[in-house]
């Protein structure tokens, strides 16, 4: 049964940014968590899951992590306290997915990351700014990122000339990451 608790965090300047002001931090187990992996798949929507790969990647506003059998990164944390307490979260909900495991039915297949301008295709396109943003374009991103919801673009829910797109996107965001 794994239950994710003892690891060891190392942190290191991103090696792409040598110097940075900012540190990825890597949380090593001893234990395979790769079992765990479907059950994370099914209950986190916004996550990419590679089967093939045994990873799970997302982005939570400016960072991103992955989760690999034996370890999870997480980017851009500015000290160790910052990243001890976000490392802690994310090992909680996995660890309580896990618990949670009977309930919950296991998703194996890999979802497709959104792309702002596919979901473009599927928005009105007429920059109403009904949703609060400056254009569709820009919605659409926030769309693919998580950072804004489907049904703040009223006129596709509001408006039946838009039936056929808003099935479309809908369909679409079901499927993916």
């Amino acid at each position: 049964m794994f239950i994710a608790k003892d690891y060891d965090l190392k942190l290191e300047a991103p090696g792409c940014e040598p110097g940075a002001e900012y540190w990825n931090a890597t949380a090593q187990f001893s234990e395979d968590m790769s079992a765990v992996f479907p059950y994370l798949n099914a209950e986190w929507k916004n996550v990419v899951y590679s089967p093939g790969a045994k990873q799970i990647t997302w982005r939570t506003g400016d960072r991103a992590v992955a989760i690999k059998p034996k370890e999870i990164t997480i980017s851009n944390l500015p000290d160790r306290d910052t990243a001890t307490i976000e490392m802690e979260k994310v090992i909680a909900e996995i660890n309580r997915i896990w618990m949670d495991r009977d309930n919950i039915t296991p998703l194996d297949v890999p979802r497709k990351r959104l792309v702002a301008m596919e979901i473009y295709q599927f928005l009105p396109q007429t920059n109403c700014r009904a949703c609060g943003e400056a254009s569709c374009f820009v919605f659409a991103g926030k769309l693919a990122t998580g950072q804004a919801d489907v049904k703040e673009c009223t006129p596709l829910f509001e408006e039946d000339q838009y039936a056929e797109k808003r099935r479309g996107l809908l369909d679409m965001l079901s499927q993916a990451a």
